[in-house]
């Protein structure tokens, strides 16, 4: 891979910003609406440019080919489970805390991967990085002023999110050797596909007469945070590699955090910058030391 210039920084930073970003507008969003909706909707939204660019490129969208079965299971996994989960938890939750739960998907991933991958084990460096980022959360669970009996539940869907997203990145896994276009396309659909009758059935966004911010910032949640960042991520991925991508994990929550009080006022209590900086150097430790194990 070449060495990153200015502008693939820039880019990298504008993938953080527009990740750190869905926080703050899910908050938003379920001022008028429900989390099944907050999810149908983010996925409808998000597959129209990456089916958009499929089509452009002349990608094959194998949703419904022989391996619909890993589409279909990643989707769920990848996609709804931690949508709904997300914007379930931050009803009560304030975001910025969602963006530093969220975060922990990197450490998460590499405890997953030393029991499932052979080339992903625990070292000395790895293990003191997970220790520190999870200790960030265990003491953030502590602050006693955002996080009590009537939201600790929402805060540990919250986290679960975040293992969906591991589980999801292991299973996609199975069909590595696809395009990236192809897969992201056809897990949305499936997604799509997942939650149109729980939608149905659950609530009934027809009879919703949404404010005009949480409007916008559910079509924003679809097609910036969702649709726009996939393939922002396929273009960084493809000239940069995976270790140069991967440094976003660590700029989400700090970015999170400032757009939190920046739109919505959201509280910072001293608790809350002590647990962000203890993940975000956690989630640095753990990939400085994946980019030495290469180099």
């Amino acid at each position: 891979m070449k060495v990153p210039t200015f502008l693939d920084y820039i880019l990298l930073t504008f993938l953080a910003i527009i990740w750190a970003s869905a926080f703050f507008n899910i908050k938003i969003a379920t001022y008028s609406f429900g989390p099944v909706t907050i999810a149908f909707l983010r996925v409808f939204f998000g597959a129209i440019p990456v089916l958009l660019i499929c089509f452009y490129k002349k990608i094959k969208i194998e949703a419904f080919s022989k391996d619909w079965h890993w589409f279909a299971m990643i989707g769920f996994i990848n996609l709804v489970a931690p949508f709904f989960l997300i914007a379930y938890g931050v009803q009560s939750v304030q975001s910025n805390l969602a963006a530093i739960l969220m975060s922990t998907t990197p450490l998460s991933s590499t405890v997953l991967g030393h029991f499932y991958l052979k080339n992903e084990k625990f070292n000395f460096i790895k293990t003191i990085g997970i220790l520190i980022g999870f200790s960030g959360i265990i003491f953030l669970f502590s602050d006693n002023l955002l996080i009590d009996e009537n939201n600790f539940l929402s805060a540990l869907l919250i986290l679960l999110g975040s293992t969906c997203y591991v589980i999801g990145g292991v299973l996609t896994l199975k069909i590595s050797k696809k395009k990236n276009e192809n897969v992201t396309g056809s897990i949305l659909i499936w997604a799509i596909i997942i939650l149109l009758p729980i939608l149905i059935f659950t609530e009934n966004p027809l009879e919703i007469s949404p404010r005009l911010d949480s409007t916008i910032s559910v079509i924003y949640l679809g097609f910036v945070s969702t649709g726009i960042a996939w393939l922002l991520r396929f273009k960084i991925l493809v000239k940069n590699g995976l270790i140069f991508q991967s440094q976003v994990s660590y700029l989400i929550p700090i970015f999170g955090t400032i757009l939190s009080y920046i739109f919505l006022k959201e509280l910072i209590t001293i608790k809350v910058l002590i647990s962000l900086i203890a993940v975000s150097l956690g989630i640095y430790i753990v990939r400085r030391s994946d980019y030495k194990k290469i180099t």
